[in-house]
């Protein structure tokens, strides 16, 4: 997305930032995760120009990161799904969003907790190895900035 070479450089943040570090990248991603899946959901949530989406989901898919799935035939039309490599962005996203929240939000718009007690989940560093909330266990809900 950038296109710029990193030369005598062994950075896996320039690298990531390659793929997924512009504005509508990461959004189309976000609206992923809270379940959107079809062209004209992710154009009627973000806004973005027709031509922007296209492209954007073309090299998430070109990546590995979304992956196109046919659901209906007559007329033809398509889903992106998150592949495993765009599950594992999660931990990413939320941390941005959670950063976001601390420093630019007062009333932040989704939280995060644990199914089983609704306790709050945060991303935390933890020793490898050590027992970790799966996905399945998390949900996202409306904040207190939702209207």
């Amino acid at each position: 997305m950038l296109k710029r070479d990193y030369d005598g450089q062994n950075c896996s943040v320039a690298r990531a930032l390659e793929l997924v570090g512009e504005r509508w990248t990461l959004l189309i991603i976000r609206d992923a995760f809270l379940g959107l899946s079809r062209f004209e959901q992710f154009q009627e949530n973000l806004g973005i120009a027709r031509n922007v989406l296209t492209d954007r989901l073309g090299r998430l898919v070109e990546e590995g990161i979304l992956e196109r799935v046919r659901y209906s035939e007559r007329p033809e039309r398509y889903e992106y799904r998150l592949t495993q490599k765009g599950r594992d962005l999660t931990l990413a996203i939320t941390s941005l969003r959670q950063w976001g929240d601390k420093y630019l939000s007062e009333k932040p718009p989704r939280l995060l907790r644990r199914k089983s007690d609704r306790k709050p989940v945060i991303v935390a560093y933890v020793p490898k190895g050590a027992d970790v909330l799966r996905a399945d266990e998390v949900e996202s809900v409306p904040g207190p900035g939702v209207a």
